[in-house]
């Protein structure tokens, strides 16, 4: 799995635990629902600005978005 994937992946977990649509996620991140869905299914490369409005919109922070198994490498 990519790192877009992996991205995409902890977005829809967070969104689906505050029990926001794609919809809702975009409009408080002031961004197209388009974009998310694609960002979420892993199409889209995100920059960093808009994970910044996403994880806020998520009510994480950037440690935290990244804190979480789907991140977790075995570089050993």
């Amino acid at each position: 799995m990519d790192i877009r994937q992996r991205v995409g992946l902890r977005i829809r977990e967070l969104r689906k635990n505050l029990g926001l649509t794609q919809e809702a996620l975009a409009f408080k991140a002031n961004l197209d629902k388009t974009y998310v869905n694609e960002v979420e299914n892993g199409k889209r490369n995100i920059s960093i600005v808009n994970l910044e409005k996403l994880a806020f919109a998520l009510n994480a922070n950037i440690k935290d978005f990244f804190a979480n198994e789907v991140f977790d490498y075995n570089l050993s």
